[in-house]
């Protein structure tokens, strides 16, 4: 996802992977908030129910002003793996993802994410 109107520069690309051994809500990730980042977007999150149980899994997104908003409450089959977007999701600096489990040691999270930076990291500083 690239917002024309915004500069900005890929500046990594990584994987947020959690295993949920509780059923409290867990942070997934969270967004940079440095000086130089002003954005993330996640482009996948998969969902592996993993003890052959049909399971609940919800996902929360909170904001840098600690307001939570629940983004999905989604049933996933026993041994099944789940993409719970359609589309990309933008998190502004400091924003994170929580996921929480109905029942503990179920399931496997993985997120795919990029991350942006304002500032164009050189070639030469590679």
């Amino acid at each position: 996802m690239f917002v024309t109107t915004i500069p900005q520069y890929v500046l990594g690309i990584t994987n947020a992977k959690t295993v949920l051994t509780t059923t409290d809500a867990t942070v997934l990730y969270t967004a940079p908030s440095g000086a130089d980042f002003n954005s993330s977007v996640i482009t996948s999150i998969l969902a592996h129910e993993h003890s052959n149980n049909s399971d609940t899994l919800r996902v929360f997104i909170t904001d840098a002003s600690s307001s939570v908003f629940e983004l999905f409450d989604k049933t996933v089959a026993g041994h099944a793996t789940a993409e719970l977007l359609t589309k990309d999701l933008a998190l502004q600096a400091g924003e994170s993802i929580s996921v929480q489990a109905g029942t503990a040691n179920r399931f496997h999270i993985v997120a795919s994410i990029q991350e942006f930076a304002i500032h164009r990291t050189p070639q030469s500083a590679l």
